[in-house]
């Protein structure tokens, strides 16, 4: 089994009142030679915003800002703008994040030139209630039925009269064009599935129906071992190496104790993501010190970004829902490690 260092706690809540009751589900990202992190914030309210600090290295902060970077403007994320994302791609910086309108959770995306000024593009997955989506995902055969569990919530309208669609999360942008286009992640519960566009315009609703219509195409990984039998999601950026892309996700298991969720490891293909090439058969870590066993939810890892220093993997991850802490290991031996168990 590869060596995780877990190096600690990187944030905790702070006075100001936008990120008093959690601050955690980080997106990192180099540049300009410092580390710059965009945080989930959940204030008094609890209504989640996105908060700002720069570290140098990997983890030494130079500077936290005592406001929201982003907030909450538009009906869709009236709720709350949650666990972000971020990569650069040609000389863009895509920040992707959960919208949460109290109702309805999906993937919305913001862009920089600078990351200090974000224009948001709005949603980018489907809205689709439960029966138009397996109206389309069942047309050749049965999917898994945990869709149903996760997915169907029976109505099409909640108490105050919206309507219910299914949840769409962990929307993560591959960071740079795969074959010229766009590449990322999302997932509807339980798997992990994968989109490939020219051009984000290329995002209608025909464009969906059709994609939900071949959804066994697009299930880039799905729950293979106990530690991540319930449901996957994604968690950090793919990370480019020889071997394919590096995939640190997130792997949840039901206990008598409630979910646990662990940080995981997969390679993809290069030229083709959506083909697996090898999975960690354990968890990468899991919950074990006190901060990410106790918190606003208990026995939670949740990777969402990642920097690699000289041959040092650095994730930085959500513990028990209120706290940033990271974990290192080393690239070299984890992507020697991931070739062990290559799949068939």
């Amino acid at each position: 089994m590869i060596e995780v260092l877990k190096e600690g706690l990187l944030l905790v809540p702070s006075g100001n009142v936008f990120d008093h009751c959690g601050v955690l589900n980080p997106a990192v990202i180099i540049a300009d030679g410092y580390t710059h992190v965009f945080y989930r914030a959940v204030g008094t309210t609890n209504h989640s915003t996105i908060g700002y600090c720069k570290l140098l290295g990997a983890s030494d902060i130079v500077e936290r800002h005592e406001r929201p970077l982003l907030f909450p403007q538009f009906d869709y994320e009236c709720q709350g703008m949650e666990d972000p994302r971020i990569v650069k791609i040609d000389d863009l910086y895509y920040l992707t994040y959960t919208a949460y309108d109290g109702v309805n959770a999906s993937g919305a995306l913001a862009v920089s030139t600078d990351l200090v000024h974000f224009e948001k593009k709005g949603q980018i997955t489907p809205e689709f209630t439960y029966d138009e989506f397996i109206l389309l995902a069942e047309t050749k055969d049965k999917i898994n039925s945990k869709y149903l569990r996760y997915n169907d919530t029976r109505d099409t309208v909640n108490v105050f009269g919206k309507k219910l669609f299914i949840w769409d999360k962990n929307v993560i942008f591959f960071p740079r064009r795969v074959n010229g286009k766009l590449v990322f992640l999302h997932r509807i519960r339980p798997d992990i599935q994968i989109v490939s566009i020219e051009r984000l315009e290329d995002l209608t609703v025909e464009f969906w129906q059709h994609y939900f219509l071949h959804l066994d195409d697009h299930i880039v990984l799905a729950p293979k071992y106990d530690h991540e039998v319930s449901y996957l999601g994604g968690g950090c950026p793919p990370i480019a190496t020889v071997q394919g892309w590096l995939m640190i996700y997130h792997g949840v298991h039901d206990t008598v104790n409630g979910y646990v969720y662990s940080a995981c490891a997969a390679m993809l293909d290069l030229d083709e993501p959506q083909k697996e090439i090898s999975r960690l058969p354990y968890p990468l870590f899991v919950p074990q010190s006190d901060w990410e066993m106790t918190g606003v939810v208990n026995n939670v890892c949740f990777p969402t970004g990642a920097i690699v220093i000289a041959d040092r993997l650095f994730i930085y991850y959500g513990a028990a829902d209120d706290k940033i802490a990271f974990a290192s290991v080393s690239l070299s031996g984890l992507i020697q490690e991931l070739m062990l168990y290559i799949t068939k």
